[in-house]
């Protein structure tokens, strides 16, 4: 059984929190750092004011298709398929949910710049800490202190401060370029009980196996052409333009690396044509 309410805790204001602003929730996870070619971080963005709105949503969801389960894209199959196809039109249906993603190939990984100790790990810590602050600067406005609230699910590294060591290194680099510390605090958070994580871990997975040609099951084939299909794609192998606000594919490349890039770029047509998020004062 899934307890899907908030605690007390949950449902007090943040400290830190800005009234009058547009404050953000963003639920991290990651996948594909195991053995294989592309890894990945996934993050499920809502303003911090409809969490929840999207913990009814996704209960709603639960009721009506008697799924009480962990949502995770590893425990797909055909008995959850439509409550998961459910659920993914659901996300593209409501204008306030957003996903962006950072897909990193392994090979592009210079050791040499990562620290001779587990420079995997270091790696994987410095592109989290990369995709939060490119992703918190594009929904930030100039010159407005709006306050963002990150839960993930506990990062795989050896170190056992690395969100607190992230939240540092994400904070020092948007203090120069917004001038201000904009991510208030970020907590590890056990996925079973954060439906977000859960839903990020999803539409991740979904996209990391498509990169590395994994799924050879027909229900997770079944859910990624599902996604592909909101998006106008007859895949997920691809990678989104900058300005897509509502799906965002990141592919990080290295062009010093020699190898011609094996990803194109595709403009997402979506099925269901929500106006953009407006990312307000």
């Amino acid at each position: 059984m899934h307890d899907e309410s908030l605690s007390a805790q949950d449902e007090d204001k943040p400290k830190n929190f800005a009234p009058g602003y547009r404050n953000y929730l963003i639920c991290i996870d990651e996948s594909g750092t195991g053995g294989s070619r592309y890894y990945g971080f996934g993050s499920l963005w809502m303003p911090w004011e409809r969490r929840g709105d999207f913990n009814k949503l996704i209960a709603s969801l639960r009721s009506e298709y008697r799924y009480d389960y962990e949502i995770k894209w590893n425990k797909v199959n055909s008995r959850n398929e439509p409550f998961c196809k459910a659920l993914i039109s659901s996300f593209f249906q409501q204008r306030y949910l957003m996903f962006h993603c950072l897909i990193v190939r392994k090979g592009y990984i210079d050791k040499s710049f990562h620290g001779q100790d587990a420079p995997y790990d270091q790696a994987r810590r410095k592109h989290f800490a990369m995709l939060i602050t490119s992703k918190i600067k594009f929904f930030a406005e100039r010159g407005v202190k709006k306050a963002y609230h990150a839960w993930v699910d506990p990062l795989p590294s050896r170190y056992k401060k690395a969100a607190e060591a992230a939240q540092l290194i994400i904070n020092s680099t948007l203090k120069q370029r917004l001038k201000h510390p904009a991510l208030h605090s970020l907590q590890e958070r056990d996925s079973k009980a954060t439906p977000g994580i859960q839903v990020a871990d999803l539409l991740l997975g979904a996209v990391v196996s498509a990169w590395n040609n994994e799924s050879t099951s027909k229900s997770k084939l079944a859910i990624a052409e599902h996604i592909a299909l909101h998006l106008g794609w007859q895949d997920l192998r691809a990678d989104t333009f900058d300005k897509e606000w509502k799906f965002n594919i990141w592919h990080f490349y290295d062009p010093t690396s020699g190898d011609s890039r094996e990803i194109s770029t595709r403009k997402a047509t979506h099925l269901y044509q929500t106006p953009p998020y407006r990312r307000r004062r």
